[in-house]
């Protein structure tokens, strides 16, 4: 199997395709980006103060550029959320391998942001069944974790029936402060 940074997998289902975000994207990304009501979904933390609100399209194609940058310093992947039923983006997945100083060095963090609309829990479990276990191996660990709010019943309903188990670990930034709320799936 190639590296995650030298070839992006796609990855689909009957309703759902995964595949690396594309500068095309940023039209329906900033439908996903600009909506209120998902902001509060999305794991900012150690993210340099940025809270994935882009409310206008300049500011969506910065993200994007940054993230394929991010992609080509090896920092992360982004996926972008395809529904099929009518090509357009919903969401996007990033995925890592996360240094760090404590309980959650080398897990691979996983952030899903999807519009509100979709921030339902068969929704949330169709769209992750496909990725959960290749990356394992696609990043290179034993433990994925995933921040999961504790108002975000929806979103923890989805990740249980994936097999994720809330942590009581703390998350100790780069900015050392400690995160919590975060759930893991361990091989």
């Amino acid at each position: 199997m190639k590296s995650v940074y030298e070839e992006v997998p796609v990855f689909e289902n009957e309703k759902y395709l995964l595949r690396f975000v594309a500068n095309d994207d940023a039209n329906d990304l900033l439908e996903v980006y600009s909506d209120k009501n998902a902001i509060p979904f999305f794991n900012s933390d150690n993210c340099h103060g940025d809270n994935f609100y882009y409310p206008t399209l300049e500011r969506m194609n910065e993200a994007i550029h940054f993230w394929i940058d991010s992609y080509k310093n090896k920092w992360f992947v982004r996926w972008t959320i395809i529904r099929k039923q009518n090509n357009k983006a919903i969401g996007t997945i990033e995925l890592f391998n996360r240094e760090g100083n404590d309980y959650f060095n080398h897990a691979g963090v996983l952030r899903l942001d999807l519009k509100s609309d979709f921030e339902q829990s068969g929704i949330i479990e169709q769209i992750l069944k496909e990725i959960i276990e290749p990356a394992f191996k696609l990043f290179d660990t034993n433990k994925i974790i995933t921040k999961i709010p504790l108002y975000a019943i929806e979103r923890k309903t989805a990740f249980e029936k994936l097999g994720f188990k809330k942590s009581e670990e703390l998350l100790i930034g780069i900015d050392n402060l400690a995160y919590r709320d975060y759930w893991q799936k361990i091989s």
